[in-house]
């Protein structure tokens, strides 16, 4: 039999994917400008220096490049936002394993009932993360908030 803990757990495991994703779109966006940043360097900022040397007598060259502090430290960071991105996708992933597990878990347990009118009540709270007064709604009658609530509550604490 599933636990009030259990079905709380996993809502909010359904929320941390939602959180996760939106981690991980967001770092995906600083990432990309990162590297629109790095290619601009590489194209429009290069620095031109004309030095005076050689053998057999002086002479000009000119030296051409980036400047090599401002890209080398830009280049990091875009190298550990990168490493923070593919642990990030791992972590959710991690996560998205345990949620399937969970479903499975929260599917049966809702099927299991004999109750519809409990069932009914999980399965808008919990499965479709309904707030207590649009489950109250959706059941329709005379029932709140409260109502629906505290139905919840007696039977998981019957069960």
């Amino acid at each position: 039999m599933l636990s009030k803990k259990c079905l709380v757990n996993y809502m909010d495991t359904l929320k941390e994917v939602e959180e996760l994703g939106i981690k991980i779109k967001r770092l995906e966006k600083e990432i990309q400008s990162a590297e629109d940043e790095l290619a601009r360097i590489e194209e429009n900022e290069t620095v031109k220096d004309k030095v005076y040397g050689g053998e057999g007598g002086w002479q000009g060259f000119v030296i051409e490049g980036i400047p090599v502090p401002e890209y080398y430290t830009k280049s990091e960071k875009l190298r550990l936002k990168k490493a923070l991105l593919g642990q990030r996708k791992s972590t959710l992933e991690l996560i998205q394993l345990d949620l399937v597990r969970q479903v499975k878990d929260v599917e049966m347990f809702v099927a299991s009932l004999d109750d519809a009118y409990i069932r009914r009540i999980i399965n808008f709270r919990f499965v479709q993360r309904m707030s207590w007064t649009a489950v109250a709604m959706k059941i329709g009658g005379d029932n709140t908030a409260d109502s629906v609530r505290m139905a919840f509550t007696r039977f998981m604490e019957k069960s």
